[in-house]
């Protein structure tokens, strides 16, 4: 028996009626919770459901749906089937889902609300292994006709009462699991082509568990502390981090709607949440914002509190030194009068710790968190090693980097400055594809991660870029994309940032404004506009952004530097395929729908050409 059957009969026995899960009930959208025993009693039920309508050991089981309670009991409802779940990102395209159904073979499909059962409803005469539908919110309306779907409660009642026959089989299946079994099958996001199934073993999310208790048992307080689920389940990192929460008893409060984050923050109060780095961004620029409209007594006040903040808690307090007593009563005085209101304000009064990764967070937000008392921990990880590589160790973290790998992890330096990774965490292989997978894993079981980077004299390591998003201009200089579109991101007129300039002469971008923050600014300054075309196309407004631009790059080297940029009028979004579901750019994508307006931007008259060519050749 593997230890993740063993784990939630352990917990009911340790915990009993103690909350193991939150949520909002979707009819009257208060938080509930189940308890352990609860939680424990809805797996049995899950698992018996399965074993009656026909999954068999190693067979597979797709979830499509936004975070939600059922998600985790299916899972468990699986492992004691022996049996492996495949999470599909809630916004994926009728496409994604029917490619992934098919590819893993799946004969459930479970489906979130309306939309997602709608598109169930659409793939399943596409998908011959493909048994029947469960649909989990209670407000689905079937088709007229359709005899394929069950209701979460039909299915979960078709297991309640189980003869012996199938008790005892469900009981050797529990018995037979073994570390080596897949225990997941998760989907990369695709950006450089069709998705891949990541093979993930027991034994590879165990080994995870081991790295990441060994560092965080000292902390965690079980009886009190709670994790806010806001990233998907589908997501490697938040499914990883919530396993670590159920092996240590931490409750977990599960967010359903993305959009509704900020209120959950509030609501729960979080001592811990997985995130990407766009969601604290936004809460650097949000306080920016509003540090700008206050009166400038109290602007004076919170910078000096952010200076002493700075150093108490990254000159002295990250290297777990004790920071002199002037400094220290200094920035206790600030915490009572500056800081608890800050973090009150966003909802993480009593933090204790944010994994942050997916993307880069800039040094200067890190240093800003840490400052006001917000723990930020940046990590690194794909799905191929089952999340995390590395992570910030405390004491001793060092900004620009993300963080000291994981017990058992080795990590090395490859060809072209790639980032290689060797370990138990790492995955079995990709799911029907022998050939990407000897690309990924060399023959001495090197796993090829596709990032640059570069291993710091502590150990830690810093990630540069990923090596198939370098790009090369025309005059053989090297950009990396992704740290200029990090930059950028700070800036609180600026929501999405496209950075081109592969074979180009410079470099340019294309950005998408906050548009809100735009047509305030645009009313400001009494600037005429009466659509968001008109705005994107002002002089005046464009103005303002290249200024803004050339500030934050004035440290770069001029071959660096954006030399050009367009604003568009609509945002990069997942349905029309720019963004993966991790919201990633797909840049492919992008570079050939923008191409007219790209080319666009290269395009200058002769009296213009040789000032350019001679700017960019610096």
């Amino acid at each position: 028996m593997n230890k993740f059957v063993e784990l939630i009969p352990t917990q009911r026995a340790k915990y009993g009626e103690r909350e193991a899960l939150r949520f909002r009930d979707y009819k009257t959208q208060v938080w509930s919770s189940i308890t352990w025993v609860g939680f424990s009693d809805l797996i049995d039920r899950a698992a018996g459901a399965m074993l009656v309508n026909g999954v068999e050991e190693h067979g597979r089981v797709c979830l499509f749906t936004q975070n939600c309670p059922e998600i985790l009991i299916t899972h468990f409802g699986a492992f004691y089937n022996r049996a492996i779940p495949v999470p599909i990102y809630a916004t994926s395209s009728k496409d994604e889902v029917a490619y992934i159904v098919n590819d893993s073979g799946a004969t459930i499909l479970f489906a979130g609300d309306q939309g997602q059962y709608d598109i169930a409803r659409q793939v399943i005469d596409e998908c011959p292994t493909l048994k029947f539908i469960v649909t989990l919110h209670p407000d689905v309306k079937r088709q007229p006709g359709d005899k394929s779907t069950l209701t979460w409660e039909e299915f979960l009642s078709t297991g309640d009462k189980l003869g012996k026959e199938v008790l005892t089989e469900l009981e050797n299946r529990k018995q037979s699991g073994v570390d080596s079994d897949i225990m997941y099958l998760i989907y990369t996001s695709g950006t450089t082509g069709v998705p891949k199934g990541v093979m993930l073993a027991h034994s590879n999310m165990n080994a995870a568990m081991d790295a990441h208790i060994e560092r965080f048992d000292a902390f965690i307080d079980n009886k009190t502390d709670i994790s806010l689920s806001f990233l998907p389940f589908s997501h490697v990192f938040e499914l990883g981090w919530t396993m670590v929460c159920l092996c240590t008893g931490i409750r977990v409060a599960i967010n359903y709607n993305p959009k509704e984050i900020q209120r959950a923050v509030k609501e729960v109060q979080p001592n811990y949440m997985c995130s990407v780095p766009r969601f604290w961004e936004k809460v650097y620029t949000a306080i920016n914002d509003n540090l700008a409209h206050a009166k400038p007594v109290v602007r004076m006040m919170v910078k000096q509190a952010i200076r002493v903040g700075k150093v108490r808690n990254l000159k002295y307090a990250r290297m777990g030194k004790k920071a002199p007593a002037l400094i220290e009563k200094q920035y206790q005085y600030f915490e009572k009068k500056v800081f608890q209101k800050l973090r009150g304000a966003i909802g993480v009064t009593d933090n204790k710790m944010f994994p942050t990764a997916g993307a880069m967070l800039s040094d200067n937000i890190t240093e800003f968190l840490h400052a006001v008392g917000i723990n930020i921990c940046i990590g690194y990880g794909l799905s191929e090693t089952n999340a995390s590589v590395s992570f910030f160790t405390e004491p001793g973290w060092t900004i620009g980097t993300v963080g000291m790998p994981i017990s058992s992890i080795q990590v090395k330096i490859g060809d072209q400055n790639e980032i290689l990774v060797k370990g138990p965490t790492v995955m079995q292989g990709y799911y029907n594809k022998p050939e990407e997978t000897a690309k990924a894993i060399d023959a001495d079981g090197w796993f090829h991660t596709g990032d640059c980077g570069e291993l710091a004299p502590t150990g830690e390591i810093i990630l540069t870029e990923r090596l198939k998003d370098l790009y090369k201009t025309s005059n053989g200089k090297y950009i990396a994309p992704q740290v200029l579109e990090t930059m950028l991101g700070q800036d609180k007129f600026i929501e999405q940032v496209a950075i081109i300039g592969d074979g180009r002469k410079y470099v340019s971008a294309l950005i998408v404004p906050d548009f809100e923050e735009l047509k305030a600014y645009a009313d400001k300054k009494h600037i005429e506009h009466n659509t968001i075309e008109e705005l994107v196309n002002s002089p005046d407004i464009h103005k303002m952004i290249e200024a803004r631009i050339n500030d934050y790059q004035k440290g770069l080297a001029s071959y660096e530097q954006i030399k050009r940029f367009v604003l568009l009028p609509k945002a990069f979004t997942m349905e029309n395929g720019e963004l993966t579901n991790t919201l990633k750019i797909k840049r492919a994508v992008i570079n050939k729908r923008y191409s007219l307006l790209i080319d666009a931007m290269y395009a200058v008259d002769y009296r213009k050409k040789k000032s350019a060519d001679k700017s960019a050749e610096e």
